[in-house]
């Protein structure tokens, strides 16, 4: 197993705040059993429990106490996707205060063993928590490396979803939102973004991809270990691996943009017509919002039945079917493609600081998704917006406002991707361009992701902006877009109604019917026709763009 020299995990991330070197005393006899006894009654008084970072939505997500610079990721393949990959995470971070012991998210796999600068730590579980206790306590301000040995099950119950997701041919990685610490020992929550190395060793014959640029491949016998690093820093929601017999496809994109496709070897020459389009499709995201964030750029088709398709960093996934089931007309194709691209620039580059921000990543995806096919296809998108504001109402009713999504009931799986998250927060933005202007919008959305770059942002950074941008007082007016229970005035479309949740008659779904929950929590869209829809046992949101109806599949 290869991993990080103590050297390399020495040094700071670029940008980021020097470490304090820590000191060792040496403690006298008396010292020692003082310490001993003091950590004897700490651990008595305070047994380990599942900590987080206070997110509303998923309350036991993240851990205070350190911030993480980077992951060193480690798998081996077995071969096979039915049984456990073997792991190290290696995990370099700061203590942002004394630690007599901390918590890592990790909640599927075996833990073998942990340490911490080299030494052996004591660990134990605590609901979906790993609760590490060092040989010496952490001072504030200190430098530490945790290396955890531990194995990655791709299989689970019928409770769990997201993590790997098993293909036809391998696995792929699907993590969002709170699924990263089923697959490896992590902080699991976007604000803590960190830089990722990713090795993967497998058996001859297959093919390994990861996040970022390949910077490695090792063959040895009959195995090679592929190796990957990201030059951006990435929240644990987006990191991808794909193991497979899979054809990595190369192209270039603008400004010499390396772009590289990860396809099933057998289908290469049937999604080339696809594939093709990423590098105008960046293009035309680049006259929007400005130059690509990332070292490069690429799709993942998976030969798996997900349900969904996902913004994972520099290498989005895709259901392989959403490109060969022909149900599925070309314009919207090409849309879910934008949508997923968009997300490089909005939820990726800029994160949301907390699960409740949501709407910034998945609103302004579905806009820039919903423009693309006004302007290349010929959707018009007053028209989108108009049935979505038709039917904002209801999805406040049902989900909660944009930016205050309803938590989960208590015992029950907390799904948030709902439509307010998307057209409805597609909508607010929307509002906001009638409100200020296009010219406005548009400088507020440039400036939005050079500001926030390789960070994370809230709603209130959102709101500010818009107000130093446009130069007008747009708290009232955003509050009540992002926070109202009932859908304000369209500026400028007073004739728009939207349909009372109360009194609207329920309508038949057109969908065929269901039977399966789905394997993980991000919503796709799906043509109602379409011979096999895979997500199942969810709600329908029909939406018609130009006499065409797309359902949106929300996952419950």
């Amino acid at each position: 197993m290869l991993l990080t020299p103590r050297t390399e995990a020495q040094r700071p991330v670029p940008g980021a705040p020097r470490p304090r070197p820590r000191t060792r005393r040496r403690l006298k006899a008396p010292a020692l059993f003082a310490l001993a006894l003091s950590s004897c009654l700490l651990a008595a008084s305070a047994p380990a429990e599942p900590l987080g970072v206070g997110d509303r939505l998923f309350p036991h997500l993240g851990n205070p106490g350190y911030d993480v610079a980077s992951y060193d990721l480690s798998f081996t393949y077995p071969g096979t996707n039915a049984k456990p990959l073997k792991a190290v995470t290696t995990i370099n971070a700061w203590a942002t205060t004394d630690l007599e012991r901390f918590n890592l998210d990790f909640a599927h796999g075996k833990v073998e063993s942990v340490e911490v600068d080299g030494e052996p730590a004591s660990f134990s579980s605590a609901g979906e928590d790993l609760v590490i206790t060092p040989e010496e306590p952490l001072s504030e301000g200190s430098w530490m490396q945790v290396t955890v040995r531990h194995t990655s099950d791709p299989k689970y119950g019928k409770s769990r979803d997201g993590g790997w997701v098993r293909t036809a041919d391998g696995l792929a990685m699907a993590n969002q939102a709170d699924a990263a610490h089923v697959v490896f020992p992590c902080n699991d929550h976007p604000s803590d973004k960190a830089m990722f190395t990713i090795r993967v060793t497998a058996p001859n014959g297959y093919t390994a991809v990861a996040n970022g640029l390949r910077t490695d491949v090792d063959r040895s016998g009959r195995t090679t270990t592929w190796t990957y690093r990201t030059r951006h820093p990435m929240a644990t929601e987006l990191a991808q691996v794909s193991v497979g017999r899979s054809t990595v496809l190369h192209r270039t994109g603008p400004h010499g943009l390396p772009v590289r496709d990860v396809v099933p070897t057998k289908d290469r020459e049937r999604l080339e017509p696809w594939l093709k389009k990423t590098p105008g499709q960046i293009a035309w995201m680049e006259r929007k919002v400005g130059r690509y964030p990332f070292e490069t750029y690429g799709l993942l088709m998976a030969e798996a039945a997900t349900g969904f398709e996902l913004e994972t960093q520099t290498l989005s996934l895709f259901e392989k079917e959403l490109f060969t089931e022909s149900a599925y007309p070309k314009w919207y194709i090409e849309s879910i493609m934008v949508h997923e691209l968009a997300h490089q620039w909005f939820g990726d580059s800029v994160s949301p600081r907390t699960w409740s921000d949501l709407w910034l990543s998945e609103g302004h995806a579905t806009w820039y998704e919903a423009l693309f096919a006004a302007e290349k296809t010929g959707r018009p998108l007053e028209a989108r917006m108009k049935a979505a504001y038709a039917a904002s109402d209801r999805w406040r009713a049902a989900g909660g406002p944009p930016a205050a999504p309803k938590a989960g009931a208590p015992g029950k799986k907390n799904g948030i991707f709902r439509p307010n998250v998307y057209d409805g927060a597609a909508l607010v933005l929307y509002a906001l361009r009638q409100e200020i202007g296009a010219s406005a919008f548009e400088r507020l959305e440039r400036t939005w992701v050079s500001r926030h770059q390789d960070g994370s942002a809230t709603t209130a950074d959102f709101v500010a902006l818009a107000e130093e941008i446009s130069g007008r007082h747009l708290d009232g007016f955003l509050h009540a877009w992002l926070y109202g229970k009932k859908t304000p005035p369209m500026p400028g479309q007073p004739e728009w109604k939207a349909v009372d949740p109360d009194k609207a008659p329920a309508k038949k779904s057109t969908a065929k019917p269901a039977a399966k929950k789905p394997t993980a929590k991000k919503l796709t869209a799906k043509k109602a026709t379409a011979k096999k829809p895979s997500l199942k046992k969810a709600t329908v949101n029909k939406v018609t763009v130009n006499k065409v109806t797309v359902n949106k599949a929300i996952a419950k």
